[in-house]
């Protein structure tokens, strides 16, 4: 593909994905409050490790919406209410359980949330490679935001291992 040439094109390159951003960090906001509302009586001590995420999520969220006000761009909202139905639905599949929540719910949470902090971590790196010629991007910011989602990534890596554990007994791999 070749580079846009007007600096108004990659502007509004840079919206699209800040909104499609957005639209990812709502529907991880959303996931990660359902996995920590629907542990807490099972797994309490689980429950409150994704409870400690999601405030760090919605951080990252308004984070995300910070840098789309300090560059100008409009949210979408069309883009953001997809997303939050999109999550809604998703809660509609079922994992052997019809009427109650099957055990291998929290493992495909888990997993789907570290998919949502990988695009997530995708997204920082790619402003932090864009700050350099692109005003109002904060790298050292962007930096900050980028550790953290590393930090997450570590902590649903455990999580991970430990459903894992929990729902098949296994006791394999140990993240490193």
């Amino acid at each position: 593909m070749d580079a846009p040439t007007a600096n108004v094109s990659q502007q509004k390159l840079l919206a699209i994905y800040l909104n499609d951003h957005l639209a990812g960090a709502t529907g991880g906001v959303e996931l990660a409050a359902r996995a920590a509302r629907a542990n807490r009586g099972r797994t309490p001590g689980i429950s409150a490790r994704i409870r400690a995420l999601t405030e760090e999520v919605r951080a990252d969220r308004r984070s995300l919406r910070e840098i789309m006000a300090a560059l100008g761009v409009k949210t979408a909202h069309h883009k953001v209410f997809a997303a939050w139905l999109g999550e809604k639905a998703g809660r509609f599949k079922l994992n052997a359980g019809v009427f109650r929540r099957s055990p291998l719910s929290a493992l495909i949470e888990v997993e789907a949330l570290h998919l949502a902090v990988q695009g997530k971590a995708r997204g920082w790196r790619t402003l932090l490679a864009a700050a350099e010629r692109q005003p109002g991007l904060n790298a050292e910011h962007l930096r900050t935001l980028l550790d953290r989602a590393q930090q997450q990534l570590t902590e649903l890596e455990d999580l991970h291992h430990e459903v894992a554990t929990q729902v098949f007994g296994a006791r394999g791999h140990r993240p490193a």
